[in-house]
């Protein structure tokens, strides 16, 4: 059984790989991961969903706390969750000010059967930590210890970039549930 994590939190799905040749801006191309199915079970003290899909494979969804109208999902219900996940990367400039912050929307529970749209535009400023150009990594810390290691797919990144710079790293995620 495949274990699915729906999180509010854009930090769910990042993909962070800069393959384009300027770093002045690289934006990630959108990740887009879908689910369809119907309603086999429901673990309400666990918070945890499992999903039949149409081509009889079995989902587990983990429902965060602050999906509202979680107690109103039944066994038989047909779901659809789509969640898009897009990053975007900015060398800054030395001496610019770093960034932390969250906008969040949501409209999730407000409709006549639970689901809704949720969405979280994030953007931190890391810097980098560690550049290992023989397994083509970039590493980065981050506000309260955050720690992220990616592979680099343009080797001519390495030449732009040293430890100690400075890198805007933005998410824009959003979750679409709609229960029919």
């Amino acid at each position: 059984m495949k274990r699915v994590n729906i999180i509010f939190s854009a930090c769910g799905l990042v993909i962070l790989a800069y393959s384009l040749p300027s770093w002045a801006q690289v934006r990630q191309q959108t990740q887009t991961t879908t689910l369809s199915g119907t309603v086999e079970s429901i673990d309400q003290s666990q918070r945890i969903v499992h999903i039949k899909t149409d081509d009889g494979k079995f989902e587990t969804i983990d429902v965060p706390k602050t999906a509202k109208r979680f107690d109103e999902l039944k066994v038989g219900d047909k779901v659809a969750i789509t969640y898009n996940n897009t990053v975007t990367a900015r060398l800054k400039p030395p001496g610019e000010a770093p960034v932390a912050g969250n906008v969040t929307g949501s409209n999730m529970g407000q409709s006549a059967q639970p689901g809704g749209v949720a969405a979280v535009h994030r953007t931190i400023t890391a810097t980098i930590s560690a550049i290992d150009k023989n397994a083509s990594s970039v590493s980065f810390v981050g506000p309260n210890g955050w720690k992220y290691t990616r592979r680099i797919v343009d080797p001519t990144i390495f030449d732009k970039i040293k430890v100690g710079d400075q890198v805007d790293i933005t998410w824009d995620s959003d979750l679409t549930v709609s229960v029919k």
